[in-house]
């Protein structure tokens, strides 16, 4: 198909308003020694050439920049057609070049206001979306430090749960596990429920608020964080032996024939038998268990991540504030 002169116009003017402005600058300079290469060329007698004049290619230089520049001293004359021509071509070939730089300069212009307007416009979304993420910090690390409690819960033996040290111990045992069906014994666990519907109820709760906080604030601007959310989500939902272990002791007792409380004991005892989770992985009644304990592994790793880059964002965001209030008090 081909273009209109219009179109072919328009497609020019574009390209040349592309060119930066040094390079116009540079052809412009370049017009000089090659006209009054072309300048000495020509017979002298083309030219009104002043007494005592010389007719060197430094003279012809002297003449070009003259000439190209636009100042016309008038020392220097084109007497004849071919220099009159090649003047004129040399005067055109300089205001076209001037024009075309000057073209680029305002396209430099225009293109620099639009980056400095987009990077405004940046900056005000961040601080936007910065603002909304600061005051949905406190909920989201109450809800990530209690989903490590009852990962603590899940994987430390009853015993040890009535203690006042409630760290998690990433680096817990699958025989460790052996008591999540035993009551928390956490200050917030006012039914007294299994440890592991708590971290179940927990982790869908923590899953909820996270899928919400994506839909809600723009987590594009920390890749970490919407990728640890992501991760997180994803654990929750591929989970798939949470209503296996809910019902994981009436299975065992009525496979068994035994009461829940014989259930449970068999569990605990069959879990401290195995010292890894592929070990255990040949039971099948333990299989929904070898699953929670991977589970379990993921997801503390991501709401590690998750509490670190929230404290560390809600310190930095503080510390800015601060810098910022303090320095509108001393210019004021």
């Amino acid at each position: 198909m081909k273009m209109s002169f219009s179109d072919r116009s328009r497609h020019f003017f574009h390209v040349v308003s592309n060119v930066r402005p040094l390079v116009w600058i540079c052809v412009y300079l370049a017009l000089m020694p090659l006209f009054a290469f072309f300048y000495q060329l020509l017979p002298d007698w083309q030219f009104r050439i002043p007494d005592g004049g010389g007719t060197t290619y430094g003279s012809w230089l002297y003449y070009s920049i003259v000439t190209i520049t636009t100042l016309g001293f008038g020392d220097y004359t084109p007497a004849h057609g071919c220099a009159q021509a090649l003047t004129a071509i040399e005067v055109m070939c300089g205001m076209l070049t001037i024009g075309f730089f000057l073209n680029a300069v305002g396209s430099m212009k225009s293109e620099i206001d639009v980056i400095s307007e987009k990077e405004k416009q940046r900056r005000v979304h961040e601080a936007l979306e910065s603002d909304k993420l600061l005051k949905n910090i406190p909920v989201l690390l109450h809800k990530m430090n209690l989903f490590l409690a009852w990962c603590w819960v899940v994987t430390t033996p009853a015993d040890k749960r009535k203690t006042n040290i409630r760290e998690f111990n990433a680096n817990f045992t699958f025989s460790d596990m052996r008591d999540l069906f035993k009551p928390s014994y956490l200050p917030v666990d006012y039914a007294h429920r299994p440890a592991v519907e708590g971290l179940l109820q927990c982790a869908g709760h923590v899953s909820l608020n996270l899928d919400s906080l994506q839909q809600r604030i723009d987590l594009t601007l920390w890749e970490q964080l919407l990728e640890d959310c992501f991760a997180f989500v994803s654990n929750v939902q591929l989970f798939s032996s949470s209503d296996n272990l809910h019902h994981l002791l009436d299975m065992v007792s009525h496979k068994q024939g035994i009461s829940i409380d014989d259930a449970e004991h068999k569990l605990a005892q069959a879990m401290t038998t195995y010292s890894t989770p592929e070990q255990a992985e040949d039971e099948p009644f333990l299989r929904p268990v070898v699953e929670l304990y991977h589970f379990i592994k993921d997801s503390s790793e991501v709401a590690t991540r998750v509490i670190l880059f929230l404290n560390n964002f809600s310190a930095n965001h503080s510390a800015t504030k601060e810098a910022k209030t303090l320095l509108d008090a001393s210019q004021a």
